[in-house]
């Protein structure tokens, strides 16, 4: 959160630097500190709500190849801990996950209530699915083994495919970084070998007018930009 934090100042720093020459107008700008840090912890949430939704793919295959050598439901779950521990650490997000299933089980919690606990936490309606899934097949009865085999498949195929869409994804993010810079880099090079070049839009009131509608249209084009590459998936 602290570095969060700091990045939003700086954001703001930076815009009242180029914009307005002065540090003082970042306290009218102090809405987009809220607005930065605001938008890295949605990030942050949505990177690991992506690494969990990663992490459970392999966990589930991993419980259907379980269920395939003859391990219960449960104990499947329990080996998937710990090809989570060997494949993402002890300190990833499903082998805590995992390991928190464990300890329901040692209390008799039921493990269709841990996954649907799992799949409503994690709010990745992949995960949720397979967990309704789970818990309709294991109260129906029938051939819990191959109704779980096959919805793990089907659940593995659909995060590996938002994987894949995510991956292509990438380059247009970074794409839209470089170009979220290009008007502050083209301005430091005008000042840097043209001195005085800008000066005629700083402390009097037409060019403060003018860059506050420059900044308006910046940060107009910053977030349509960030809406355009924000593909739900």
């Amino acid at each position: 959160m602290l570095i969060n934090g700091v990045k939003g100042i700086g954001a703001a720093a930076l815009l009242s630097w180029f914009f307005y020459h002065s540090f003082w107008a970042m306290l009218p700008l102090s809405p987009i500190v809220f607005f930065s840090f605001r938008e890295m912890e949605k990030e942050l949430i949505r990177k690991q709500q992506q690494q969990l939704a990663d992490q459970f793919k392999d966990a589930i295959l991993s419980v259907a190849a379980g269920l395939q050598a003859g391990y219960s439901i449960e104990n499947a779950f329990l080996e998937a801990g710990r090809d989570m521990e060997r494949l993402y650490g002890a300190d990833s997000l499903m082998a805590k996950e995992i390991r928190y299933m464990k300890k329901g089980l040692r209390n008799h919690v039921p493990l269709e209530i841990l996954l649907v606990d799992l799949g409503r936490r994690s709010k990745e309606a992949d995960m949720e699915d397979f967990a309704q899934v789970f818990a309709i097949a294991k109260r129906s009865g029938g051939n819990l083994n191959a109704i779980i085999r096959r919805s793990a498949a089907i659940t593995g195929e659909k995060i590996e495919v938002k994987r894949e869409i995510r991956t292509l994804l990438s380059s247009r993010r970074y794409e839209q970084r470089i170009m979220n810079m290009v008007p502050f880099l083209i301005m430091a090079y005008l000042q840097l070998t043209s001195k005085g070049f800008f000066d005629c839009l700083y402390f009097n009131t037409a060019g403060i007018l003018i860059m506050t509608g420059c900044l308006a249209l910046y940060l107009a084009a910053f977030l349509i930009s960030r809406k355009m590459i924000e593909i739900e998936v």
